[in-house]
């Protein structure tokens, strides 16, 4: 585990200073309203309203906002696990899947638990100074507990 997570975590959930990294790092996730439901070293919740800013013609949230808050619940786990490494690692999305099963209207919830994977993972290749991926899998929900949309997204981690 990166002993720089707690300062991640609190920098990620400082809801002013998460805003202002979205707006200059991540615009549309700025525009589309992604928040920070809940993080840890094992699980991060992302969440995103449907409104007229997401939504498609079907009037439900349009795909690619489910998919940057899917790749943003598995992603808070390297970029923590990475946060002022020392050796660095560069780490990218390389892959991914989707399964969308139901309309996602209303609050919307992207969950992932595999933290201590990336973690593990992380270590590995700054073990062997080789390349790794690993499979995240991002589950969204709505208000009722409903699956509206399944995501395996694949990262790719090297130490530099």
């Amino acid at each position: 585990m990166n002993p720089q997570f707690p300062a991640f975590k609190k920098l990620i959930t400082h809801p002013v200073r998460f805003a202002f990294f979205k707006l200059i790092k991540l615009p549309a996730a700025f525009i589309a309203g992604l928040k920070v439901g809940y993080i840890d070293e094992q699980k991060t919740v992302i969440l995103v309203k449907h409104g007229w800013l997401n939504q498609n013609p079907f009037k439900s949230m349009y795909f690619a906002v489910q998919a940057m808050a899917a790749e943003m619940s598995t992603g808070l786990f390297p970029v923590g696990q990475t946060y002022k490494r020392n050796p660095p690692v560069s780490m990218l999305v390389v892959g991914l899947e989707a399964r969308f099963v139901k309309k996602a209207t209303g609050l919307i919830a992207f969950t992932c638990n595999d933290g201590l994977k990336v973690a593990q993972l992380i270590e590995e290749a700054i073990a062997t100074k080789e390349g790794r991926t690993l499979v995240c899998t991002s589950v969204g929900t709505n208000e009722q507990g409903e699956i509206v949309a399944e995501f395996n997204i694949t990262w790719s981690f090297k130490s530099k």
